[in-house]
């Protein structure tokens, strides 16, 4: 999140709340995307860093971008063995097709235009990318919207994704789930969590994957 402290924003993800939530995030993209060994990502609005390393330690080759220098420097100073640079999701400084696949995690609720930034992510992936998205349609929008770190996030719903597709390439494949319906960290809403589809629209966490066509 823009503007954030790294290590405050980092700590998160070591509460129990927050790697709960991360868990259930990374578990629906990864089970989606269904990457191959080795397979190459960008790691678009990486932050600290702490999703690319999940994706490193899944046997991926990462490559993180993100405009916020005090993320990165703390994303560099972290053992994962992971590229990084600073960049604008905008304009990736990347050849077309560099990557098997290209990532953006909660950071495209932060930029203004998302479909410019889905046009620059989907020129530089030859097979797929996946987004991690804040849902309009949920529990978590009606409790977090305009609060702390939320404050300057964009909300979304699986109408707006499939508008900017249309935009951008109706031919695209285009799959979406969601996950974190209950965002509590109590058994009963990690029991209810695990009771419920992720073809359910009102999960707080939007996962998207969109896949280039073949050939």
């Amino acid at each position: 999140m823009p503007g954030y402290d790294p290590q405050a924003y980092e700590a998160w993800y070591h509460t129990s709340r927050g790697a709960w939530i991360a868990d259930r995030e990374f578990t629906l993209l990864m089970r989606m995307m269904r990457p191959t060994h080795h397979a190459s990502l960008l790691d678009v609005g990486c932050g600290t860093g702490y999703f690319s390393r999940r994706f490193a330690a899944a046997g991926l080759s990462i490559t993180g971008i993100d405009p916020d220098e005090a993320m990165l420097a703390f994303a560099v100073g972290q053992d994962g063995g992971i590229d990084y640079l600073q960049g604008d999701a905008l304009a990736l400084p990347f050849a077309d097709g560099s990557f098997d696949h290209c990532a953006a995690i909660t950071s495209l609720c932060f930029i203004d235009d998302p479909v410019r930034a889905l046009r620059e992510m989907l020129r530089i992936a030859r097979r797929s990318i996946m987004l991690g998205l804040l849902n309009r349609h949920s529990r978590l929008y009606r409790q977090k919207y305009g609060r702390g770190g939320y404050l300057n996030a964009r909300w979304d719903g699986s109408e707006d994704i499939r508008r900017w597709i249309a935009r951008i390439n109706p031919h695209l494949q285009t799959e979406i789930r969601s996950a974190v319906f209950f965002p509590g960290e109590n058994p009963v809403a990690r029991s209810a969590e695990l009771c419920l589809s992720n073809r359910l629209p009102w999960g707080g966490f939007l996962a998207v994957v969109l896949r280039q066509s073949e050939g």
